[in-house]
């Protein structure tokens, strides 16, 4: 490989109060001097997936993962090649890698912690970061799992324009399903029902948004996304026997952090 001099790097600047500002995280240039050791590999990374947990990782509070420090490089999740390998290990030059290596165009990564793709016929390595990763993933066993969705059932998801609830609304839809989704614009709802072909959608900003909700009647299944006052108005429109796979509560998360004072599903978020 031809060894660039430099490489870049974002790290965490500073912790943000609510969203993230212009100053929560900076750039760092670094000189390249990165070389694989024993059981480790040099990866370069490709892409990088941007979710709503990152402002989780920030938080500087437990969870289930220890928060970024303030100068450490922004954690997420990227696919990338393998461009020098250390001793020991059992990956090439050339191999398409996912792992999370953060914000940065370079990493030295264990060999133990990165994933080798075996991409099959028909798709791309940038699949791994939502069909075929976690985004899938998380839609798949919620909708095959938790909720159990079968022909017939009404579904809402919530949140549905999102990575998750695109492919639930599509695993529904597959599984027999009627399936409703939620969204925060027209064109988001225009998406959902012309691309993916989903039997409704409805703006929650909308001033008419309760109203038309009632009219798809009581609901078997709810795959939520957001918490949150939506998560309030769908448990009164529940059927007998509903399932609901609680998968995210972004609506939440801010108000949790801010203020800590959130009463919609304050224990579930802190799990």
């Amino acid at each position: 490989m031809s060894r660039p001099q430099t490489f870049k790097q974002i790290v965490l600047n500073e912790r943000p109060v609510g969203d993230f500002e212009p100053n929560t995280f900076r750039t760092e240039v670094l000189p390249f001097t990165l070389k694989p050791g024993q059981d480790e590999v040099l990866v370069r990374c490709t892409w990088l997936s941007l979710d709503p947990a990152m402002r989780g990782y920030v938080r500087d509070a437990r969870s289930y993962l220890p928060p970024v420090k303030i100068g450490e490089v922004m954690r997420a999740l990227g696919l990338g090649v393998v461009v020098e390998t250390g001793p020991g290990t059992s990956l090439s030059v050339g191999d398409a890698v996912t792992g999370s290596w953060g914000m940065t165009e370079y990493a030295i990564m264990k060999e133990k912690t990165v994933t080798k793709l075996n991409i099959p016929e028909g798709a791309h390595a940038l699949d791994f970061l939502n069909t075929l990763g976690l985004s899938g993933m998380t839609a798949y066993f919620g909708v095959k799992d938790v909720a159990q969705v079968k022909e017939g059932d009404i579904m809402v998801v919530s949140g549905a324009a999102g990575s998750v609830g695109a492919i639930a609304c599509q695993l529904g839809k597959r599984a027999g399903a009627k399936v409703y989704g939620i969204a925060g614009s027209p064109d988001k709802c225009d998406w959902l029902v012309k691309e993916l072909c989903i039997d409704g959608a409805f703006n929650y900003k909308s001033e008419t948004f309760r109203e038309d909700f009632k009219k798809i009647g009581y609901v078997d299944v709810f795959f939520d996304n957001v918490g949150g006052d939506i998560l309030d108005m769908v448990l009164t429109r529940l059927a007998q026997n509903a399932r609901i796979a609680l998968c995210g509560l972004y609506s939440d998360i801010l108000l949790f952090i801010i203020a800590l004072n959130n009463q919609h599903t304050r224990c579930y978020l802190t799990v």
